[in-house]
């Protein structure tokens, strides 16, 4: 079976007959790299049932924005006769092909230093499409909507009372449930053009491990800025990754991200924005282990790691586990995380 169908890589002549190989450690598209016979190299992706072809053209129209501001990123390459995106024959999904931007990516940062360039890099992207003009196509309605993903959670208990999973799932979803009667209002804060899945694998870095470009863009759109970044601080501040039990912010880290973006993101931001920002980073903790939790019993969303743990179920609860723990460690750094902040910003 060939990794990229016959009838959709030929739409792409110059990469006809190129090599192709597995490419990247993302959980959602499948992803590739193309080598065509003359050396250039492109990124093809199959995109999961989520993400609609219209989400090219927003890629299209923001990538473009950026190049033109100066700064580097992928774009979206068209077929032959001008399309954005092939619709697979088969599975009726959508394939694209991104231009390659060298760079190495990592699950996890080893550093300070590599938080304080991821954190100028963001906030060097947020400066660039703060002035972007442009309605979205492919949305993603309640994508933050914290009370949707409880209320999913709660669904999936009730659809499987009898999981082999359940009776480890139940106790923890009640936890999950009794910390989301304190959550904060945030949906009062200004929506903001946002990449909308900061994880630190999505960010792309240069030989001199400096910020080169943001990538897996299926996710721009708007968003409030304490979820944008919330998001961002709980990937980059847990160096042990999601795929451990016990996980906790990284206080070092923590304050390098934050004062790496203030460096290149001085007065894009209010008072009333930086002053929720910690809120921010609990609400995406908890609502991302929320989602694990529902598909430790669903079973049918995430991607896993079949060499390490006997089910999807199985791995989707670790990793449901180690962002509750991480949600409590923002709990009981609280005062600290929120005084890093205000200093930074």
């Amino acid at each position: 079976m060939t990794l990229i169908p016959d009838l959709v890589l030929g739409r792409w002549s110059r990469f006809k007959n190129a090599q192709v190989h597995a490419f990247g450690t993302g959980l959602i598209n499948k992803t590739l790299l193309v080598r065509a016979n003359d050396g250039e190299r492109a990124v093809f992706q199959h995109l999961h049932p989520v993400f609609a072809g219209s989400v090219n053209e927003d890629i299209d129209a923001v990538t473009r924005h950026l190049q033109h501001k100066g700064l580097t990123t992928t774009r979206i390459l068209p077929t032959d006769d001008g399309a954005l995106f092939v619709d697979d024959p088969t599975t009726k999904r959508p394939w694209r092909a991104l231009t390659f931007v060298p760079g190495h990516s990592v699950d996890r940062i080893d550093s300070p230093a590599r938080a304080f360039a991821g954190g100028a890099l963001v906030a060097t992207f947020h400066r660039a499409v703060a002035d972007l003009s442009h309605q979205y196509r492919h949305v993603r309605p309640g994508v933050h909507d914290t009370r949707k993903h409880l209320a999913y959670l709660a669904q999936a208990l009730d659809e499987h009372p009898a999981h082999r999973l359940f009776l480890e799932v139940a106790p923890l979803a009640a936890q999950m449930f009794a910390a989301a009667q304190t959550l904060p209002d945030l949906t009062t804060l200004p929506a903001r053009h946002s990449h909308g899945d900061l994880k630190i694998s999505n960010v792309l870095f240069n030989t001199q491990d400096e910020g080169v470009c943001l990538v897996d863009l299926d996710t721009l759109g708007l968003m409030a800025w304490p979820l944008e970044m919330g998001d961002a601080l709980r990937s980059w501040c847990n160096p042990r990754g999601e795929d451990v039990e016990q996980a906790a912010i990284d206080l070092d880290i923590f304050d390098a991200a934050i004062k790496g973006y203030a460096s290149a993101g001085a007065g894009l931001v209010s008072i009333a924005e930086r002053d929720a920002l910690v809120d921010g980073l609990f609400t995406i903790c908890l609502e991302l282990s929320t989602r694990f939790l529902a598909d430790a019993l669903h079973e049918n969303y995430f991607g896993w790691n079949d060499s390490q743990h006997p089910s999807r179920g199985d791995h989707n609860l670790l990793r449901a586990r180690g962002q509750w723990a991480l949600a409590q460690s923002v709990v009981a750094k609280r005062t600290q995380l929120q005084a890093m902040v205000r200093a930074a910003l």
